[in-house]
């Protein structure tokens, strides 16, 4: 691995620290044992039978398999290992292990888009809840009514998520002066603590409570009946099966999956019509898997050699990621290692939030002090501009906090496409960072309030009097955070500040979306018995953060969609049957799209290949 790109990894690495830095805490929550349906994958049989199959056991996977366990039975198969017991997931003092493990079983499974922006995916029972900064918020009003939800599902929903693993997090010096800060630059009112998303200043929730033990959505599994429900782990799905034959669609009806030892498993759906395959792999691996398994562009599927059953072009397509960019800020002061608490959700659609801690862990946890010192070195030069007492590079030990704004939306997008057919390795993603004007006006407005907030009052004794903002700019800009272009010859700009400093903030989506590839019922087009239930059918990532939604779309009100001979929860459903075959396209900015653009395309793929 070159330099270039082993620092890619090195500043997420960073990144990971400030975001995910706290004082050391061990994880509260079920122990191993006391999941009994849980097993490895090798101790699978060669041929096993269930009502429903849910393939990915991530934030909504966990969800929904524990729910739909207490009407049927139940198989969920997670491709990673379990979070209990992991260091690097229970203790967050050790969590940019995590980001730099990159070894097979690692719980965080690297890539980097065509873009040049490093990124990663869960792999791990539990998903992103094992591996993010845990801050808890649901989405906006206008997302669950533009999604046709039922607002008073959708309460039930979240609630029965928050009294399992949600917490209010304490507010130290820097997080309170953050907050401050952002009032006095105009991110009004002061909505306090709240799960809301409303526009103003508040502090959210997170995942770890008082003791800071993290909790996840495995933790739901205990909701589970432990009859009707087997996980295994480290069960790799290769490829959904189809029965084709007397079929007015191809219905999916069972999976392939292989365990640790390359061992070939085979789980099909028991002879009923409600039975179901169910997708929670994923914004990547979800329209993978559809491609794996024959649905996807036809070309695409035979340049790899992949037998066509559904000629869906929409699959892999529409994939968006949040763009990030933010500003370092060396304090002279020890500040608290902190994780996002405080969020300031502005009307230009940027969300601004921040975090602090040391860069001595990053060097401490990766193990990276001769490269450290070797990089700093060669880059040295760069930064003649700061003492070096101040240079993070040269100096570890600084303590530091970082505001960023995370861009709503986003209206950008770009599209997935298959590497290879090993369902190992990961896709190749294109996002399109800042490609729409709109993207990169919201980025600037965003970058604008962090200079208010880095100006205001309450920020001035966590900066060096000495250091301006310009050169904080500047400093951000000498860093390589990514593996894009540099444009050092360029008049200073916010413009070219976002494109040159975008990282991901880890909320990207798409691939599966609803009107393109699935229906209003997340059922897959074109094909029956198989529905997708996660992230890859978003537009737009729900608020500023969609850990809260994708655990409230896999909870106990979405089964009476999904089957209601199975269950008894009434008539009303989170996914109400609309009379409409399509989605109705619906005014707004940043939800303009949702289930709106591509309204044309239900009735052609249905029609195309029926």
């Amino acid at each position: 691995m070159g330099l270039k790109a082993l620092w890619c990894f090195v500043s997420v690495g960073l990144l990971g620290i400030l975001f995910f830095h706290g004082s050391c805490f061990s994880m509260k929550g079920p122990h191993p044992s006391d999941l009994t349906f849980t097993h490895q994958a090798t101790d699978a049989p060669p041929v096993s039978f269930y009502d429903y199959i849910i393939v990915g056991g991530g934030t909504s996977g966990c969800t929904l398999a524990a729910t739909l366990s207490k009407h049927a039975t139940v198989l969920l198969l997670e491709r990673g290992g379990s979070p209990y017991g992991n260091p690097n997931i229970s203790s967050i003092a050790s969590f940019a292990a995590t980001l730099a493990d990159t070894s097979p079983s690692s719980p965080s499974q690297a890539f980097v888009s065509t873009d040049g922006v490093f990124n990663t995916r869960a792999r791990v029972l539990g998903g992103g809840t094992c591996v993010n900064a845990g801050f808890y918020t649901r989405a906006p009003a206008d997302y669950v009514s533009q999604a046709g939800w039922d607002p008073k599902l959708v309460e039930e929903s979240y609630e029965w998520v928050e009294k399992k693993i949600v917490f209010r997090p304490p507010m130290l010096q820097w997080q309170s002066a953050v907050r401050d800060g952002l009032l006095e630059a105009g991110v009004l009112p002061d909505n306090g603590y709240t799960f809301e998303h409303i526009y103003g200043t508040k502090v959210g929730g997170t995942i770890f409570d008082e003791n800071g033990h993290r909790h996840t959505a495995a933790d739901l599994l205990e909701y589970a009946d432990p009859t009707k429900i087997t996980v295994y782990l480290n069960a790799v799905v290769h490829q959904i099966y189809f029965d084709t034959k007397g079929q007015l669609k191809p219905r999916a009806n069972g999976v392939e999956f292989r365990d640790a030892e390359g061992n070939i498993h085979k789980a099909y759906l028991k002879v009923g019509s409600t039975n179901e395959i169910i997708l929670s792999a994923g914004a990547l691996g979800s329209p993978q898997l559809l491609m794996l398994s024959g649905i996807g562009p036809r070309p695409h599927l035979l340049a790899h050699g992949i037998d066509v059953v559904l000629d869906q072009p929409m699959v892999g397509q529409g994939m968006s990621d949040n763009p990030m960019n933010f500003v370092l800020i060396p304090s002279p002061w020890p500040i608290e290692a902190s994780l996002g608490q405080v969020v300031g959700i502005t009307r230009f659609e940027s969300y601004i939030e921040t975090l602090s801690g040391s860069l001595l862990n990053l060097v401490g946890a990766l193990g990276l002090g001769e490269f450290f010192e070797s990089l700093a070195n060669q880059t040295a030069q760069n930064f003649t501009q700061l003492p070096n007492e101040l240079n993070p590079l040269l100096n570890p030990d600084i303590q530091v906090g970082i505001i960023g704004e995370k861009t709503a939306g986003p209206l950008s997008t770009g599209h997935l496409e298959l590497q290879t057919r090993d369902p190992n390795d990961n896709p190749q993603v294109t996002f399109n960072y800042f490609q729409h004007p709109l993207d990169l006006k919201r980025c600037v407005q965003g970058m604008k309030t962090i200079i208010e907030v880095l100006e205001s009052k309450p920020l001035s004794s966590f900066q060096y009097p000495s250091l301006s903002v310009q050169t904080l700019l500047h400093l951000m800009l000498s860093l390589p955070l990514n593996s894009r272009p540099r444009h050092p010859g360029v008049a200073f700009s916010l413009e070219q500040y976002c494109r040159d400093t975008v990282v991901t903030i880890w909320h990207y989506h798409g691939g599966c979306q609803v009107g393109r590839v699935v229906d209003h019922d997340y059922k897959v087009l074109g094909v029956d018995g198989l529905r997708v239930i996660d992230g890859s059918t978003f537009y737009d990532s729900p608020g500023t953060n969609p850990q809260a939604t994708l655990m409230m779309l896999g909870s106990q009100h979405l089964q009476c969609s999904i089957s209601s001979s199975v269950n008894n929860f009434g008539d009303q459903c989170l996914v109400p049957h609309l009379q409409s075959p399509y989605p109705t396209p619906v005014a707004g900015d940043h939800l303009q799209r949702i289930f709106g653009q591509f309204s044309g395309t239900y009735n052609d793929v249905a029609g195309r290949n029926n």
